[in-house]
C-alpha cells in the first residue's frame, strides 16, 4: 500500500491520532514562518505520544546547518526533509536519511533533479507558490511528473480527502504527504478528514 505521512503537527494528540488512523509517519517543521512550526519542547512531547513504529521526519527550509544539528542533538527523528534550495551534500551531510522537496512547474527537469540528489530516500513533488515554501494547499499539474523517475516520489501539494485517491492511481507515488488538506484550522488536524484521507489511500491502493 502507498504509504501516508501527515505534516505539520504540532500537538501530541494529533500525532497519535494520526498513529491510530494507519498513517505511516508525521512530519514536524523547524521553520520560524510556517504557522506550523513547533518549537523542541513542542516536538519532543509529540514524539513522546507517538507508538512505535511511527516515523519521525523533521522538515527544515534552507536552514542553517548549526540549526539542523542542534535540532538532531535533541531529537531522535528519523527522516530530514529539505524544503528549500539546499545543495545535495548538505542535505547528506547530517547522518540521517532524507528526502528532497521539489516545487513543480512546467519546464524543470524532474529526472535530472532526481539524478542531482541521487542520495535522498524519496523526491518530494509539491506545487510551486511563490514566496511560500510548503503547506499552501495548492495542487499542481501531475501530467508534470515523468512516469520513471531514479527516485521514489512523495506526492504532495494540494492533495485532501477528495483528490488522494486519484492522485495515488494516476502517480502511482510510493507515499503521499498532507497538511492543510486534513486540518480543522492551520496547524490543528481534523481526526475525521485523517480518517477520509487514509480510506481514499486505501480504496485506490485495491
Amino acid at each position: 500500500m502507498v504509504r501516508v505521512k501527515i505534516c505539520g503537527i504540532t500537538r501530541g494528540e494529533d500525532g497519535l491520532s494520526c498513529a491510530q488512523l494507519g498513517a505511516d509517519a508525521i512530519g514536524l517543521v523547524f521553520y520560524a514562518p510556517s504557522p506550523r512550526n513547533v518549537r523542541v519542547e513542542q516536538a519532543r512531547a509529540i514524539m513522546a505520544a507517538l507508538p512505535p513504529f511511527v516515523t519521525t521526519v523533521g522538515l527544515f527550509v534552507d536552514a542553517q546547518a548549526s540549526e539542523v544539528q542542534a535540532v538532531l542533538a535533541q531529537l531522535p527523528l528519523d527522516l530530514l526533509q529539505f524544503h528549500g534550495n539546499e545543495p545535495a551534500a548538505y542535505c547528506g551531510s547530517f547522518g540521517r536519511p532524507y528526502l528532497k522537496a521539489v516545487r513543480v512547474k512546467p519546464g524543470m527537469d524532474l529526472v535530472q533533479y532526481a539524478s542531482a540528489y541521487a542520495g535522498a530516500k524519496a523526491l518530494l513533488l509539491d506545487a510551486l507558490v511563490e514566496g511560500v515554501a510548503g503547506g499552501t494547499g495548492q495542487g499542481f499539474d501531475w501530467s508534470l511528473i515523468p512516469p520513471h523517475l531514479p527516485l521514489p516520489v512523495i506526492l504532495s501539494g494540494g492533495l485532501n480527502p477528495a483528490n488522494v485517491a486519484e492522485g495515488v492511481r494516476r502517480v502511482r507515488p510510493a507515499a503521499v504527504d498532507v497538511s492543510s488538506g486534513v486540518e480543522a484550522r492551520k496547524g490543528i488536524k481534523d481526526a475525521a478528514k485523517i480518517a477520509a484521507f487514509m480510506q481514499g489511500v486505501r480504496d485506490a491502493s485495491l
